[in-house]
């Protein structure tokens, strides 16, 4: 069997080309994958199934939605709010009908309303405001022959919004801890947030519930790494707080070695699965979580579960303050590297992919290396008219009689 892979890849600074490169050579291993690039004029490969990373972003998944429609295939769905691709795709492209259109299928009259708001500056973009009422994932569903999910919430939405096909639910892979030095950073407790900064990862939230925390153990610093949104550039932030851009993967590795737990807030969830979130857990961090969609089905004896409520900053600083206690510490860190050996270890993944790509392009590719030994096997001594029969009944019974 030949799977034709359709994803962002390195040096897309993307989450989900982080992924697809970690996965690629993994699966490349159980079944042959042919790579589909960028670009107008490159072919497209030949493959008896195709496989496409779909993630809530135009610039590195337009390319892949349009393969998609010229030929459906199996859908990794890593979001399933996927407003900002459908605008990026419609609208910043100067095609309003298609934006119209989008939104009038999701919501009737009333989300063509919307719609015709915003382009006309009446109402502030829904794809900054309210993209979780307003997934847009119908157009991916109508051309995915299956989905492949990270969680049973996305798995949820998916048949909510009225997708029959099958569904198979992988967990998202964790990277190999490298050997590294944790980097040079002094706090006691040293607490690490990881990412892009934008208010969905409650950054607000966050510095608040610090800044609290702080009175009590003014030893403590937060580290924010990533690039952050324009809201939160004006951020004013707090004595202990030390900020990072974007770094490269040996100095994100270090810097999270280095904290004593790991904060991963999000809400509203666009349905996404963390990489930040796996790598702390790799490392055998304490992560402390939203509780909302992937991040709610979590082990609770791995992560501290924030819920989103009017009590959220004063839950936040409890999290905070109970990590901490060194014992916590150690006893959560064991907790998340039993996790990631158990749910989230590459090969077992890819091995999962591996599954469930043969089975989704009609039959196992293991079944096809069965029956090419058989018939070498015939070649070699030959067989009469009733031996054959027998094989030929043996084969049916075990459902590779067509085959």
């Amino acid at each position: 069997m030949k799977v034709a892979y359709y994803s962002p890849l390195p040096p897309s600074r993307s989450g989900i080309a982080d992924y697809a490169a970690l996965l690629l050579p993994a699966l490349a291993e159980r079944i042959e994958v042919a790579v589909a690039r960028p670009g107008r004029f490159r072919r497209e490969p030949t493959a008896d199934i195709r496989l496409y990373h779909v993630g809530n972003d135009a610039e590195a998944h337009g390319w892949i939605v349009e393969a998609l429609r010229r030929r459906p295939g199996v859908v990794v769905l890593h979001d399933f709010v996927l407003h900002h691709l459908v605008v990026g795709l419609t609208f910043a492209r100067g095609d309003a009908a298609g934006y119209l259109a989008a939104m009038e299928r999701e919501g009737g009259l009333v989300g063509r309303l919307l719609a015709y708001a915003v382009l006309d500056n009446k109402l502030s973009p829904l794809w900054e405001t309210r993209p979780e009422d307003f997934p847009l994932a119908g157009e991916v569903l109508d051309h995915a022959t299956a989905l492949i999910v990270h969680s049973h919430y996305v798995e949820a939405r998916a048949r909510t919004t009225g997708f029959r096909g099958p569904i198979v639910r992988i967990p998202h892979p964790a990277w190999p801890v490298p050997e590294i030095e944790p980097a040079a950073i002094e706090g006691a407790p040293l607490y690490g947030c990881f990412g892009h900064l934008n208010e969905s990862k409650r950054i607000p939230q966050l510095v608040s519930a610090f800044a609290h925390l702080r009175e009590r153990r003014p030893d403590a610093r937060l580290l924010l790494v990533g690039s952050r949104s324009a809201r939160l550039q004006r951020l004013d932030l707090p004595d202990g707080v030390d900020l990072e851009e974007y770094v490269p993967e040996d100095r994100l590795w270090s810097l999270m070695a280095a904290c004593d737990a790991i904060v991963g807030l999000r809400s509203p969830t666009m349905g996404e699965t963390s990489g930040s979130a796996i790598r702390a857990l790799s490392l055998g961090k304490p992560l402390v979580v939203s509780d909302v969609g992937w991040f709610a089905e979590l082990p609770d004896d791995a992560v501290l579960k924030v819920p989103v409520d009017e009590r959220e900053e004063e839950t936040l600083a409890a999290a905070l303050e109970a990590l901490a206690d060194d014992d916590v510490r150690l006893a959560m860190g064991a907790r998340a590297r039993e996790l990631v050996e158990q749910e989230h270890r590459l090969d077992r993944v890819a091995e999962a992919y591996a599954a469930a790509l043969e089975e989704l392009a009609g039959g196992p590719a293991v079944d096809a290396q069965v029956l090419h030994e058989i018939a070498r096997a015939v070649t070699e001594v030959g067989m009469d008219a009733d031996d054959a029969a027998l094989v030929a009944a043996r084969l049916r019974e075990v459902g590779l009689g067509d085959r």
